[in-house]
């Protein structure tokens, strides 16, 4: 009889299995695959080869601390001639001597997590079990059965292995971005990820239920949306905040990318990192999802409407100095931050596979919980408001009327007519490129068209909004050039007459600092009521000048300034306003690489910024980082103030580990200028073989 059939040694090739499964970049010595895609390791026995017909050799895979082959984690499976789709499967490839290798692969519906894998060898009567070792098993948008295919390559790329990106901010009239660094690949980021799958409140409550249910996407990007925030007091990985002091914490301003956020959350046992807003709190899902395997996206929506009363109409109260007069719950965000992850979406009936909204920054519970989605696009845009999950909020933050009262000095309030300002300009990264995609057109039809009518009604809704062409008279503000911190410069009322008898009216304009969630400051410019006789068919321009003087102290570090002008038509007594929100434009950073970028080489970087002000700035502090080229954070503390006009300036040695296209990022923090971002493109040559 043939003796036992021993294990001696194994390999999971890690590095082969790594490249096939687009894994290789993430730092950790472990066998990281994705479902539905085949993965080789070799056995090798000791004393004799692999036996057909005498030896049967079988594999345990389990996941989660209570496997089982009812909930899906847990899987015995026996070597065979030909794979098994819809389950695990293993195939002999060949066999060398004592060396045998397996092809070893998951079905595309597998769970997500980490797994241990065994071997039964059985002999006649004889059995042994052998203990080979771990492996992480994620999200596979390259296998056509996955519930997170993706058919365009480039996509993939950008959405799944891309390490940084740009994030879109400023106003709807200036719209700028910020550079990211998501780091899904960086060292220990997996192992965070997974980790904070394993503390999330329904894995605690039920972690059998909660790992058999780890083969949705849908349901781990409900568990992320409320893992990234702190607000069901469920250690979740950031607290927000939206105002000053930051005194305790990072300022929301100075984030540059997600991996010192989660490594913080975790060297500090899982306690919030503070502190978040929206930007952040979508950045970091993003990371999340990215290494997770689920295409993503960091999406921002401007003049984005947070309707706590659900009636799709947001009520602004303003004196009639353009003061707010009252608060309000309800409010217009400057700009917000979401994330879209793409997956089907079998649990609803209908076609709404494709892109989903996700929202981590706490706003409104979900089902008892702060976290927000997975919504469909495409129900947004269609007015489905039963679908889950969480639709109408979303729909109102894109689609929200806004109605303006004017308060008067009696105390009779004025309607204003308000035309279409909420859910400008949704914007992305472009896929492979540094330029802003506009996907408005996924999220609403064109204004005042058919489908946009039948969608209001559908959502029982009608929408209040005047076209703009109807309008006799017509307001808005524009913005001289040069609007730069430190800089004094002028605002214009310009008021078009679009009739053919003359106009007589009164213009004001007043402007405040204001912060991107809509909270405003104190005044910093303020006109007179000026009486205007405007032409059959022309058009007035009424300047402010905004000095520096008078704003340089209230400023948030939101750089915004919040213009109101109220015109009254004096013949027929109707109000109108016209709001802007000024961006008051930081110093550029520059940034210039000296040498030949090469992987493995040193390259040296020169960074340099001029102060605008006439203040010196301290506490200077320059913080720069980079996937594949920094290895983590790299801080530079200025020792001397940067005196007026002077230029702040440094050099930095890197050793890029990682070829192909990077981006270096670099944030600039001072007393007087906070939040200054900048960043380059390098291309790293790859080392010469």
């Amino acid at each position: 009889m043939a003796e036992d059939l021993v294990l001696d040694t194994w390999d999971l090739h890690l590095e082969r299995n790594g490249r096939e499964h687009r894994t290789a970049d993430m730092g950790c010595k472990q066998l990281v695959v994705r479902r539905g895609q085949p993965f080789t390791i070799t056995l090798r026995f000791s004393g004799r080869g692999y036996e057909e017909g005498v030896d049967k050799l079988a594999f345990n895979v389990d996941t989660g601390p209570c496997p089982s082959e009812t909930s899906g984690t847990r899987s015995h499976f026996a070597m065979t001639d030909c794979p098994e789709e819809s389950s695990w499967s293993a195939v002999m490839q060949q066999q060398d001597g004592e060396s045998l290798s397996v092809s070893l692969c998951s079905p595309p519906s597998a769970r997500i997590g980490r797994y241990t894998l065994t071997l039964e060898t059985c002999t006649g009567y004889q059995g042994s079990s052998f203990h080979i070792g771990h492996f992480i098993l994620l999200f596979n948008a390259w296998h056509p059965e996955d519930t997170v295919f993706l058919r365009d390559e480039n996509e993939r790329r950008e959405y799944v292995l891309s390490q940084q990106g740009l994030i879109y901010q400023g106003t709807c009239d200036y719209i700028f971005s910020v550079p990211w660094n998501f780091g899904q690949f960086e060292d220990d980021i997996l192992s965070i990820c997974l980790n904070m799958l394993d503390i999330n409140p329904k894995h605690l409550r039920d972690q059998n239920r909660d790992c058999s249910r780890r083969n949705d996407p849908v349901y781990i990007g409900r568990v992320v949306s409320a893992m990234v925030n702190c607000n069901d007091e469920d250690r979740g990985v950031l607290a927000g905040r939206w105002h000053d002091p930051y005194d305790d914490g990072t300022n929301p301003m100075s984030w540059i990318g997600s991996v010192d956020i989660l490594k913080r959350w975790k060297d500090f046992g899982c306690q919030p990192v503070k502190y978040g807003q929206c930007w952040v709190f979508a950045a970091v899902q993003c990371t999340v999802m990215r290494c997770l395997g689920i295409p993503t996206r960091v999406v921002t929506n401007y003049n984005s409407a947070h309707d706590t009363n659900a009636n799709l109409t947001i009520d602004r109260y303003l004196n009639e100095k353009g003061g707010q007069e009252r608060q309000s719950w309800d409010k217009i965000w400057n700009f917000h931050c979401w994330v879209e992850s793409w997956m089907a979406r079998p649990d609803l009936a209908g076609d709404y596979d494709g892109w989903q909204v996700l929202d981590p920054t706490p706003q409104e519970k979900s089902e008892g919980v702060f976290c927000c989605g997975p919504a469909p696009v495409k129900a947004i845009k269609e007015g489905d408001m039963q679908l889950k999950y969480d639709i109408p909020f979303i729909f109102a933050e894109v689609n929200a009327d806004v109605v303006y009262w004017v308060v008067q000095g009696d105390g009779m309030e004025k309607q204003s007519i308000q035309s279409s300002v909420v859910g400008k300009n949704i914007s992305t990264k472009s896929v492979g490129k540094d330029s802003r995609e506009d996907i408005t057109h996924n999220y609403k039809y064109p204004e005042g068209s058919e489908e946009e009518r039948r969608v209001f009604a559908k959502a029982e809704h009608e929408k209040k909004s005047v076209p703009e062409e109807d309008e006799a008279l017509h307001l808005r503000i524009k913005v001289s050039e040069g609007a730069n911190k430190g800089c004094d410069f002028d605002v214009f009322a310009v008021i078009n007459n679009n009739t053919d008898v003359e106009r007589v009216c009164s213009v004001r304009l007043c402007a405040r600092t204001t912060s991107y969630n809509g909270t405003t400051g104190p005044q910093c410019g303020l006109t007179d009521l000026i009486d205007i006789d405007l032409e059959p068919w022309s058009e007035k321009r009424v300047p402010m000048r905004i000095l520096y003087e008078q704003y340089k102290d209230s400023l948030t570090q939101d750089n915004l300034i919040k213009v109101v002008a109220l015109l009254t038509d004096h013949q027929t007594s109707d109000v109108m306003v016209a709001v802007r929100d000024v961006y008051v434009e930081n110093p550029p950073i520059k940034i210039r690489i000296l040498g030949e970028p090469m992987q493995n080489r040193k390259l040296v970087a020169e960074i340099s910024m001029v102060n605008p002000l006439e203040v010196p700035l301290s506490n200077c502090v320059f913080v720069v980082e980079g996937s594949g080229l920094t290895h983590g954070q790299r801080v530079k503390q200025l020792e001397e103030p940067v005196e007026p006009q002077a230029e702040a300036k440094f050099r930095l040695d890197l050793m890029p580990h990682q070829s192909g296209l990077q981006k270096l990022m670099v944030d600039f923090e001072s007393d007087q200028l906070r939040g200054v971002k900048g960043y380059r493109n390098v291309i790293i040559a790859p080392q010469p073989m």
